[in-house]
């Protein structure tokens, strides 16, 4: 994970990280990029870095470690 990032409205405390694996490359004219942030004990936030304010999905702990094992 690269640095924290701007926060998000409806997560105030959080501290997004950029994923080292998000690239500056682009899909057609828009970079590719992904942030992720602790949510509680036992959640993860994940967000496009395009767009800070957006949606978000939020994941368990046990689904965003199945998520990772599945990238990998």
């Amino acid at each position: 994970m690269k640095t924290p990032q701007a926060p998000h409205p409806g997560f105030p405390g959080a501290i997004w990280r950029k994923s080292s694996y998000s690239s500056g490359a682009d899909a057609g004219d828009k970079h590719v990029c992904v942030e992720v942030a602790a949510v509680g004990e036992d959640e993860r936030a994940v967000r496009d870095s395009k767009i800070p304010e957006g949606p978000v999905i939020r994941l368990s702990r046990g689904d965003w470690r199945s998520l990772i094992a599945r990238l990998k």
